[in-house]
Order: C-alpha cells, then structure tokens, then sequence
C-alpha cells in the first residue's frame, strides 16, 4: 500500500471503469478520494453517478454543468482559429480535456487534496492532455494514472475486481464492448475493437450523431447564422447561448446527416489510430465561420492565419492548451476576428453543408471595383501592367539565365 497521497480528485463518469478505479484507489493509497462529474453535453444522465459514489462511501461528490463554459471559452476560441488537426479533425475530444483537468485542480485546491487521478489509458493522447493540463495550473500536483500503474490486463480482470468488492457491473458490460466511445456537446468519438482495420467500413451502429446522409431529407435545409467578434450569435435571427446554439446545429446536423469523419490520425504519443468521429454542428460552424472570413478579414492577415492554422491545431491536439505559444497565437487569432460580423445563409443537405449567401456591415467585397460592367474609374486596368511587370521581372532573369 502506498502512503504519500492524502486525498485526491478523481475525474468519474460513474462507469465501471472510473468505479473500479475508485475502489482501486482506496486500496493502493489507502487514501480520501473526491468525485467530480462534469456535464460537457455527453448526453447521459449524470445523477447515477452520484449515487454510485455514495454507494461506494464518497463524501465529497461534485456534479457540474459546465456546458456553456465549454462552449464559450473553449470551443468558440478554437474555432475562430478554425482548427482542423491533419486537416480533417475538428477536435471535439482535444478540447474537453483542458477544462475538465482545470476544474479538477480547482476542486484538488477546494478540498485540499494533494493529488488529482484520471482514467485515460497509457496508449492514448489523453493522458498527456490531463497531465500536461495538471501541472501547467498547479506544477506541485501529483499525479495519479491507474492504467500505468496497476497490474489489471483485461476486462475480465475488472469485472473480478469489481465483483470481489461488491461494484456493480451492468449486464451489457460484461461482455467487451464493440468499440470505444467519447462524446461531448462538440462531437462523439468512436474508436476500437471493430474499427481497427482501417481498411474495413464502420458498422452502421458505430454511428451516434448523425443518420446516413443517404437517408436523409430530398430537400435543403437552409439556415442563417449570425456573427460578432468571430463568434456565433444567432440562428434565423434568433439569439442564443453558446451551448443552446451549438445545441441547436448538432440536431440541424443530425437531421441532414453532416459531420462524420472516417480517419487514420497520428497520435501525439507515436501509433497511428483509425477514428470514426461525428461532428454535426461543428462542421456546420466551421463552414460557416470562413465564409463569414472571406467577406470580413484582410487577405494577408487571412494568409497568414490559415498558415498558423495547423500549429494552433497541433497544440490543442497534444494537449498544450494552456501553453505560452498557444495563448499567443489565441491573441492573433482573436485580433483577426475583430470584424468578422454578420450573417451566412447555408443549405443544408444530404451531408453537405453549401454557403449560399454572406451579408457583413463590415464587409470588404466591394461589387464597384470587382464588377466586370463599367466600374466607373474605381480601378484603372491598366495598372495591371505594371502590376504583372514588376512580379515577373525576377522569372525574366531567371530566364535569360536558362537560355
């Protein structure tokens, strides 16, 4: 038995395997363990945690709605970056680790536990996510990770502990489950078991989120979301909180089958994964931030934005949200989206999300100098020569050069 931990905050979901490891945990640190549950939209009922908490002997048990925290200040600030990691992943499970490790070292400090625990396995990106999230707010804090540390090799081995301490084990957990799920307001992720070949297709019951587009409604869904500062505002005129927004575009989303991702990615720990994400609303926000972009933002300051792009989402992949570097470039990236405002007017349909419209008062289209009738004067086309001149002058001396 271990003696150096005097209490601890363990992130539980109330399933077996955080249950197990509650247990677990009284046994090896013969230590005080603190539950936090947070509500990140996962959409399950949370109450049952509590009570298997209590069940187990908990005293100090926190249940949190955190839903409108999430989306404001974490996914909102990334996705005025419009953060696309490999160029395909919208980082739906990335972006929840931050918040849930702060509020963790929050309730560690609250309780004055000495040590925060966490159920992410020793192969995945997620502990790093924790862990470096952990010691960025409290460098002192130690840290607990179950799945390094005890001698369990399967799930048979759970399910005997759980059952030698009188855990309950729910009859559709006895068995292995076909796949491993993560799911938040954002998205869910799907990942194991049957999709390990990357070459076979995802069953249809993998998928959560989202119908088939195939099944889909014939006709278009068409929508208008509002803008300021970057950040979504309405829908249909309509204004709404950021989780109630978001809320709203995933059944959008749902309904005209968008956001599925089939992916090999690259884990910041080295393998390469095979993923079956869902993404409903966050595809259709993404689409319809840079459309809102491309009327209101400069076009270098865009270039150079979409440059930076990959770094911000390499960051809030490999779990360094709360580093100097990424805290920087949120300062670039929020700069930028000082007067991305307006509306963009979408259709939806059968998995695709199509930008029909943009209307901004701080737009910078202007239809008098782009307009191919009479512009009258607002640009002299004769420029251009000189305009193609200068820019070709180094191509003309390399040139010669070649002969």
């Amino acid at each position: 038995m271990k003696t150096d931990i005097k209490k601890v905050v363990l992130a539980y979901s109330g399933g077996l395997d955080t249950s197990i490891i509650l247990k677990w945990l009284h046994e090896t640190y013969s230590c005080e363990v603190v539950t936090f549950t947070a509500d990140l939209g996962q959409g399950e009922e949370l109450e049952p945690a509590r009570e298997k908490a209590e069940m187990l002997g908990i005293k100090e048990i926190f249940i949190e709605d955190l839903r409108e925290e999430f989306v404001r200040d974490y996914v909102f600030p990334m996705f005025r970056a419009n953060a696309l990691y490999e160029g395909v992943y919208l980082l739906g499970t990335s972006i929840a680790r931050p918040l849930i490790a702060k509020r963790q070292i929050e309730i560690a400090r609250e309780t004055g536990a000495d040590a925060v625990c966490h159920g992410a396995t020793g192969k995945g990106n997620d502990q790093v996510r924790f862990e470096l999230a952990y010691y960025a707010l409290n460098p002192d804090i130690k840290v607990i990770a179950p799945w390094r540390e005890w001698d369990f090799v399967s799930r048979g081995d759970l399910i005997e502990f759980a059952e030698k301490h009188q855990i309950p084990v729910a009859k559709d957990k006895r068995g292995e489950a076909p796949f491993s799920v993560d799911a938040n307001l954002l998205h869910s992720s799907s990942e194991g078991k049957v999709l390990e070949d990357p070459g076979a297709e995802p069953p249809p019951y993998v998928y959560q989120r989202t119908i088939a587009p195939e099944d889909a409604p014939d006709k278009a869904t068409v929508i208008t979301i509002g803008f300021k500062l970057g950040d979504p505002v309405s829908i249909d005129g309509k204004a709404l909180s950021p989780a109630a927004l978001l809320t709203k575009l995933n059944e959008l989303g749902h309904d005209n089958g968008i956001g599925r991702v089939d992916l090999v990615e690259n884990r910041f720990v080295g393998m390469k994964s095979r993923g079956v994400y869902e993404t409903p609303g966050g595809t259709i926000l993404h689409d319809a931030h840079r459309a809102m972009e491309s009327l209101t933002i400069d076009r270098e300051a865009m270039h150079l934005k979409d440059e930076l792009m990959p770094r911000y989402a390499e960051l809030v992949y490999n779990g360094f949200w709360f580093s100097p570097e990424r805290e920087m470039l949120q300062a670039l990236v929020d700069k930028s989206q000082e007067h991305v405002e307006g509306e963009v007017t979408l259709k939806l349909y059968k998995g695709n999300v199509i930008v029909i419209g943009r209307t901004s008062p701080k737009s910078l289209y202007s239809n008098q100098i782009v307009t191919f009738e009479d512009d009258a004067g607002a640009y002299d086309q004769k420029d251009a020569e000189g305009f193609i001149k200068l820019n070709a002058l180094r191509l003309r001396l390399l040139g010669n050069l070649r002969g």
